[in-house]
Parts: C-alpha cells; structure tokens; sequence
C-alpha cells in the first residue's frame, strides 16, 4: 500500500536565494513524502513518468515548487531539465531519498561565489539513520589530483546527489548525456567539464543526508548498470584501449548480454570525441 495522503505544506523558509535544488523521481511516492519538506530552497521537482501518484504529492507537499511532469522515463535527463527550470546561480541535485543539512547550501554558494573557477561542489554523504559516512568519502578527501589553489581535492567524479554545480557550466558542457542514463550518469558531465577547464572540488563542511530507499535495485543489478554506463562513457570519451577494458569487464561478469545494446553504443561512436590527453592522464593518477 502507498502512504497515506499528505496534507499540504507550509514551504520551508528559504536558506539562500542563490541555490535551487533539483529532485528527479520516479514511483517514489513514499520516499518523497519524507525528502520534500526538508529541502530549504527553491524546488523543481521532475518526474520520469511515476504512476504511483508521485506528481500529485508533489504539487500537495510543496505548492511552492516547480513540478515538472515528464510523461515518460528520460532516465538522468530529467536532471538537466531541472536545471533548465531553475532561476539560480548554482543548483543542488538531491534524490528522492537524500536532502541537504540546514546551512550546507549557503556554504556551498558562497564557495562556489569565490572559486569562479569552480563548476561543482561535492559534500559529504552520511548514509542511513546511523550517519555512517559514505565508502567513496575517504577517496574523495584523499584524491591525489593537484589541487592548483581550488579550496579543497579536486576530482574527476561526484555523486549526483551530493553536489551543488554552477547551472552554467553544466548548461554548457551539455549536461547530462542521453545515452547514459542512470546510474553512472555522472563520469561524462564530470569528463566534460574537466575538459572544458572547469573544477569539481570536495568540501567537508558540507553534508547531505543520504537514507536509501528500500525500493533501491540490489547492488549487484546496480553494479552491472553502472559498468554498462560506464562503457558508453568510454566510448563517447576515453581512448579505445579503456573501451575494450571496459567491456572485456562486462562480459566476463554477464557475458553478451551485458553489454549496452548495439544502437546506444553505435551512437557513442557517432557522437565520439576524445578527452584532452591531461584529463586522460588525471585518471590514469587516479586508477592509481
């Protein structure tokens, strides 16, 4: 059974004008009821064609928001609509079952208002009741990227829901591409914008509150779908010699039909354009 109706809400008060935050959903419904009022910004809530009365929540919880129902699954596409939509600065990304801790926002715009070069900001994820601290967290801390001055480790990745961009840069690197859909969405807007110049650095006093939902595909389903984006990643960026590790990876944990199918990856090819040889060399440092 579904949650129980949700009376309408009184909005949160704002906790800075300059950031938004972006939720992409979809048959969430119960997730949501408990991620939605907690987040202290503008919203634009979009909605990958959900049929479990995710929408209507929506509009219920937060009259002040900017619902945008899609009518079908654009998988991570939905994100780069949310962006669209938006009329801030910078832009928070959150899940349907994550939000950001009061005065995380502010701090991540005023970071981002003084690091113009800076595209993206990434928190820190503490996951569950417990607030254990994401496995990816000590990674990110200990990235052996040069940081070049930026205020804190640079990467070459993020997790979607722990980051707060620059809705332009990630208007002009394209956003989120069309044949990497989720999870994975990530490592091409992230490749992007390194090619492009532009940093994606890790801050620590910010945090984001992650509580997976129990709708969540098992790891092992997840694993395989991100090794699956990752190779079209490979082949839309990355040198032939990482597309064939790549999918050598796939078949021998799936076998062929693991692989993306042949008309995403006949795109890839179409669209193939290869990273600058320093952004290569990055993750190279990186793979360690």
């Amino acid at each position: 059974m579904g949650a129980e109706p949700v009376r309408a809400a009184v909005p949160p008060a704002t906790e800075d004008d300059r950031v938004s935050v972006v939720v992409m959903s979809r048959d969430r419904r119960d997730d949501l009821a408990g991620t939605l009022p907690r987040h202290r910004a503008p919203l634009v809530y979009v909605d990958n064609g959900s049929g479990d009365g995710s929408v209507e929540l929506a509009r219920e919880l937060r009259p002040d928001a900017d619902v945008v129902a899609l009518g079908r699954n654009v998988g991570a596409l939905a994100r780069t609509a949310g962006v669209r939509r938006a009329r801030t600065p910078y832009v928070a990304f959150a899940d349907d079952d994550s939000w950001w801790e009061p005065g995380s926002l502010a701090r991540a715009a005023d970071l981002l208002e003084a690091h113009p070069d800076v595209a993206v900001v990434h928190a820190r994820v503490l996951v569950g009741p417990d607030e254990t601290e994401d496995p990816l967290m000590p990674v990110l801390r200990g990235s052996p990227l040069s940081r070049r001055g930026l205020p804190g480790p640079r990467l070459l990745g993020f997790m979607a829901c722990g980051v707060v961009v620059r809705r332009a840069d990630l208007l002009a690197c394209g956003g989120f591409d069309p044949l990497v859909r989720f999870p994975g969405e990530e490592e091409p807007v992230a490749l992007r914008l390194a090619a492009g110049g532009r940093a994606i650095v890790h801050a620590d006093d910010l945090v984001v509150h992650h509580h997976p939902s129990p709708r969540r595909h098992p790891d092992g389903v997840r694993a395989r779908a991100v090794a699956r984006s990752a190779l079209v990643t490979a082949v839309l960026l990355l040198p032939w010699r990482t597309v064939l590790a790549r999918a050598r990876a796939l078949l021998a944990a799936g076998g062929p039909r693991a692989l993306p199918p042949a008309g995403v990856l006949l795109s890839a090819v179409a669209r193939r354009r290869r990273c600058p040889r320093w952004v290569e060399r990055d993750l190279a440092r990186l793979a360690g």
